[in-house]
């Protein structure tokens, strides 16, 4: 995995030069907008469409779409703490754009672009729909099985930690550095370079 580009001695600390922090910063902002309008796409399609009472089978009743207001987490987990959820994603946001900035590993742009578009989706719920600001209920409209119903934004910010979860075990983290299994890995690949170069020379 070529996540970032890291110095000479990928276990030292790695600073990003401007130009790198630009462009990750820039790609965390696209995943981040886009995640953001196919939600809210999405809702408002849903909305409009769907009849709670009435769910529409994809695949039998496996797979539906079936139209549900939220006061929740994402999956429907801890109904009834809205305000709550509306600060904690407000500080979710406020973290990852204070940290956007030393970003030197692409695969973190992506995970922390899904998580942020995620949560300014449903965020925007929280904010503006029924029955009021800052506990508004989330518009879920997917339902997949026993699995609780979910939306767009849902999927975004469960697919984004997993994506950050997998490369922290793996030793990329957000600035660029590399440590544990990427950081062996690099030191295999650049020995298997140089002593094939000396086999050429």
């Amino acid at each position: 995995m070529d996540d970032a580009a890291p110095g000479p001695d990928t276990e030292n600390e790695a600073t990003p030069d401007r130009a790198t922090s630009r462009r990750l910063l820039m790609y965390l902002a696209v995943i981040a907008v886009a995640a953001y309008l196919l939600d809210l796409l999405t809702k408002t399609l849903a909305v409009h469409y769907l009849d709670p009472a009435d769910p529409v089978e994809i695949i039998g009743d496996f797979v539906t779409l079936s139209l549900l207001r939220n006061s929740g987490a994402a999956f429907s987990m801890a109904t009834g703490y809205t305000w709550v959820l509306t600060i904690v994603a407000l500080l979710v946001v406020a973290v990852i754009i204070r940290f956007s900035s030393r970003l030197g590993s692409l695969g973190w742009a992506v995970g922390l672009g899904l998580v942020l578009g995620g949560a300014l989706g449903n965020l925007t719920d929280r904010i503006f729909r029924a029955p009021g600001p800052l506990r508004g209920h989330v518009v879920d409209f997917f339902s997949v099985g026993q699995w609780p119903v979910f939306n767009v934004a849902d999927s975004a910010v469960v697919c984004g930690a997993i994506l950050l979860v997998v490369l922290t075990l793996l030793g990329y983290d957000y600035d660029g550095q590399r440590t544990g299994w990427a950081a062996r890995n690099d030191r295999a690949a650049a020995d298997g370079t140089r002593e094939e170069g000396d086999s050429d020379a």
